[in-house]
């Protein structure tokens, strides 16, 4: 057999082992089905045997290599599952593998992130503090010129990324080209293994009272939020940042919850067709350590984000503030398939403590609408809304996200916001490199007018047009941004995520709702004691 026919037999194997598993799970509970809904689908499966065999042979151009694979990989599957639910999804293997990574929260490299900018050039986002690019002095702004010696010019930021992985205690040679040097530096860097925690930032915002940002629930996530929550000591109150968390293992969600709630509450259901339903409750239980709790939450919060805002709020553990939640509420079972290829099937329903649906209704709303027009796609008010009632009898809805007890309205960037962040690509982050070339600064560094003054120089240079009125106008954020930039450049990420986080009003706003999170906290308690206290009397 050619080369070109095994590609192309693998690809039609391929989507009938999709077919397989999607038809194994679909019939599962509900017996063999009919010899006619059989026969049709034999048919359909011949028709499209038929139609890709005219198409491999007749097409003006030859179906093979990436073709070939675009074909079932961003074709045949991916339109098979649309038509499903939004969240069914083919991984090929390269997407596979993310997954994979993302979900372990590891991997083997030199530990930073990359991103190619609209010059082409790529360049440094941050390294990761700990981590051999880290230690060996890259810093944000680098531009990566050089992989063991090969130009990097024509590359893409995944071509470098990929260059940069390889086994734990390997060498690699990059070669980057930094503001303020005559020549290029070069770095010797030894690959190991680069954790890649969930908690991003976590520290005492104000005196006995903890800040949590939780980016995505991956292996690690539920170690990390009680290291993270211990650390404290004695925690007065935390706030709980879930903002742009797209969510992730479920399993890690329930270790979450399990942390933070009483032992025997009930934190999610999973309710489907094909396998029995399940239910979680907390088996350890947070062992009567209580403080109040505000959970920060917007309409990127979705999926296992939304499970732990849901609970807590189901049982009054936490006030939720912040935007309507995305809406995701459909649980997706990973397959893995042949060639390193994966499928996450829908697979169950999600459903709060008080038996809220989180899916929101996607029927009608096309994929772009579904995912990018996120408010036109959200149900306006509680008409032909579920309604629920937590453990102190507080109104909640279902089906469509986890709405917050306390809004707090995400800003909108102005048009002068915009030409900052985007007209030659963050103007901030090309800014610090060039000030920092010149400068030093200790952690009291604060933006002053001579630091505006250069700022306004260098948005000139960049014939970036400006008024006094328009950067006065938002000059908080400017100032953030700016210092922001510059103390990650001098001292890692982690101070830079602490200046935005200290700066950033929403976090600010959430702080103020911690005594009215207290009284929730208080009359959760009571409610717990007199369900006690009844079922004691009962006995």
């Amino acid at each position: 057999m050619t080369p070109r026919a095994r590609r192309a037999l693998f690809t039609v194997v391929l989507f009938f082992a999709v077919c397989a598993v999607v038809g194994s799970v679909l019939q599962r509970k509900v017996g063999a089905q009919s010899s006619t809904d059989e026969s049709q689908l034999r048919d359909s499966l011949k028709t499209f045997t038929d139609v890709y065999a005219l198409v491999e042979k007749n097409y003006a151009e030859p179906i093979n290599g990436d073709k070939a694979d675009a074909v079932i990989y961003d074709g045949a599957i991916p339109g098979m599952l649309r038509v499903l639910d939004p969240h069914s999804n083919f991984y090929d293997p390269k997407a596979y593998a993310k997954l994979r990574e993302d979900q372990r929260g590891h991997y083997y490299g030199v530990g930073m992130v990359i991103q190619q900018q609209i010059d082409k050039k790529v360049y440094v986002i941050t390294p990761y503090e700990g981590t051999p690019s880290y230690r060996a002095g890259i810093h944000p702004g680098d531009v990566i010129s050089m992989v063991d010696g090969k130009t990097t010019e024509g590359w893409t930021s995944d071509q470098v990324a990929k260059a940069l992985k390889g086994p734990k205690g390997t060498h690699v040679q990059v070669t980057t080209v930094r503001v303020g040097q005559a020549s290029p530096l070069v770095f010797d860097l030894i690959r190991d293994e680069i954790p890649h925690p969930s908690v991003d930032l976590k520290y005492e915002i104000r005196p006995g009272i903890g800040y949590i940002h939780l980016t995505q629930f991956q292996e690690t996530t539920g170690q990390e939020m009680s290291e993270a929550v211990n650390g404290f000591g004695d925690l007065k109150g935390l706030v709980l940042d879930l903002r742009n968390n797209p969510g992730g293992l479920l399993s890690q969600a329930v270790d979450v919850c399990d942390h933070l709630l009483t032992k025997g509450q009930a934190i999610v259901s999973q309710r489907g067709r094909a396998y029995p339903d399940q239910n979680y409750t907390a088996t350890h239980g947070n062992n009567g350590k209580t403080f109040p709790i505000v959970v920060l939450v917007n309409r990127g919060t979705a999926s296992a984000a939304e499970i732990v805002s849901g609970a807590l709020q189901d049982h009054d553990r936490a006030l939720i503030v912040g935007e309507t939640t995305f809406g995701k509420g459909l649980v997706q079972t990973v397959y893995n398939l042949s060639e390193n290829t994966g499928l996450a099937l829908t697979t169950y329903h999600y459903y709060t403590p008080s038996g809220r649906l989180i899916q929101r209704n996607y029927a009608g709303v096309s994929l772009y609408d579904y995912y990018y027009n996120h408010a036109g796609a959200q149900p306006t008010d509680s008409t032909n809304r579920e309604v629920k009632l937590t453990d102190a009898g507080r109104t909640v809805y279902g089906g469509g996200g986890i709405a917050p007890d306390e809004k707090i309205e995400t800003p909108v960037g102005n048009h002068f916001q915009d030409a900052l962040m985007y007209k030659t690509g963050d103007v901030f982050f090309h800014f610090a490199p060039l000030y920092m070339s010149t400068h030093q600064v200790d952690k009291n560094f604060q933006v002053n007018d001579e630091v505006m003054a250069e700022f306004k120089k260098y948005l000139t240079s960049q014939s970036i047009e400006f008024t006094d009125a328009e950067i006065n106008g938002v000059q908080d954020w400017v100032k953030a941004r700016i210092k922001d930039k510059i103390l990650t450049i001098q001292f890692g990420q982690l101070q830079g995520l602490r200046t935005l986080a200290d700066w950033d009003p929403a976090i600010q706003k959430a702080l103020t709702y911690l005594p009215e999170a207290q009284t929730l906290e208080d009359n959760a308690h009571k409610v717990l004691t007199e369900k006690a206290m009844a079922r004691n009397a009962a006995q």
